[in-house]
Order: structure tokens, then sequence, then C-alpha cells
């Protein structure tokens, strides 16, 4: 089975065609001011409108209170929101239940116990995503182009969903996925020319390479 590609941070009408046209089975949408990907819900609304049935859009939120997470469900029409902050467990089936989507919960991922700590999230979310962890400086969890040690994910067997993440680019995305094992990937510092700004051609090459294993 082809690997599912999500491509995140998209900010420009071409940037959503280009990934729609590319084969991306998700796009997401960054609702995090300290990024540079991120957009507000109206605009975010204008790019969700182009995207076809078939293809998840991933509203992606930070430590997110309520009030953003309703309106960016009833404005955006988001299919699966991912959270990408210091949610718990109980926030992750929380919002589960309140608003009546999937859940994508992000794991910064630097050493071993990251993993074990990543098993208390299978019963109350519907998708991991192993991230790297941002350095300690960062001004955001994610976006960092950085990747962590895949074998510290490689073998393990999850209930639910994953997504690998982090540093992830055409050049290096057919290796991550042989060591991992990964059946989902998401990118977005890779397939830039500048934050914010998605390159076709990157995309392109980019799902051709994730889904070069498995065809």
């Amino acid at each position: 089975m082809p690997v599912e590609v999500k491509i995140c941070g998209l900010t420009r009408e071409a940037d959503v065609d280009a990934a729609i046209q590319a084969g991306a089975d998700m796009v997401g949408f960054v609702f995090f001011p300290p990024s540079p990907r991120s957009v507000d819900i109206a605009r975010a609304a204008e790019l969700a409108a182009r995207v076809p049935a078939g293809v998840l859009k991933v509203a992606l939120s930070v430590d997110a209170d309520d009030a953003l997470l309703a309106e960016i469900t009833e404005t955006v029409g988001a299919d699966m929101m991912q959270l990408h902050g210091h949610e718990t467990p109980e926030r992750a089936q929380a919002i589960r239940a309140m608003f009546g989507l999937p859940v994508m919960k992000a794991m910064a991922i630097a050493a071993r116990e990251d993993v074990v700590r990543a098993r208390a999230y299978e019963p109350a979310v519907d998708r991991l995503m192993f991230d790297a962890k941002p350095p300690a400086d960062a001004t955001r969890p994610g976006g960092n182009a950085l990747a962590f040690d895949w074998q510290l994910i490689a073998g393990e067997t999850w209930s639910k969903p994953w997504v690998l993440a982090g540093g992830l680019t055409p050049e290096n995305v057919t290796e991550a996925v042989r060591v991992s094992g990964a059946v989902s990937v998401d990118v977005s510092t890779g397939v830039e020319d500048a934050p914010g700004i998605k390159n076709a051609d990157k995309i392109q090459r980019f799902i051709t390479a994730a889904r070069a294993e498995t065809g």
C-alpha cells in the first residue's frame, strides 16, 4: 500500500493545488501565530475550499482553547485536529469528544523515554505523529527542519496509525520510511523555498520518493 503523505503549513492557493496535483493524502493548515506558516481562520477557509473530497484537511494547533478550536471547526471544515503542544491525553480525549473529529497528537522524540511516553496517548487519540524534539530556544514545537533517530521507533507496534515527521526532505524520505517502517509521513520545511512558501517540484519529488519503497 502506498505511503500516505501529508503536506503541512500551506499558505497559498498555488501550494494547495500543487499538493493535490502531486497526490497528497492530507494537507495541513497551521493556527499558531509564532509560526511563519500560520494562517488566520478566514484565510484557511479560502484555502480549504480548494481541497477536494478524499483529501483530509488537518488543522494544526498548539495548546488551543475551546473557542479557537470551535471557530476552526465551524469555519474551516477541518477533517482532523492535530495537537502539537503540551496537550495531555485527557485534553486530547476531551477535544475528540467535544468536536466529533479525529485527533492526531504530535509527540516530540529525542530519546527512548519519549517513545515510551507516547504510549499514554494511544487510547486517547486516533493517530500519533512522531516529530523531532525542538531545540531549547525554539519558538515553535515543529517545523524546525530537524530529524530524530528513526531507529527509536523502528520495530515498534502501535494500536493506532502513526505519522513520521521532522526534517524529512525529498532526499531522505525514502530512507526514513525504510528505517522507521512508517506508512505515513509529514513534511513542511523540506518542500519549501522559504518559510511558508512551498515548491511544487519539491512536493512532487517528496511524494514520489516517499512511495518509492512501497510503490
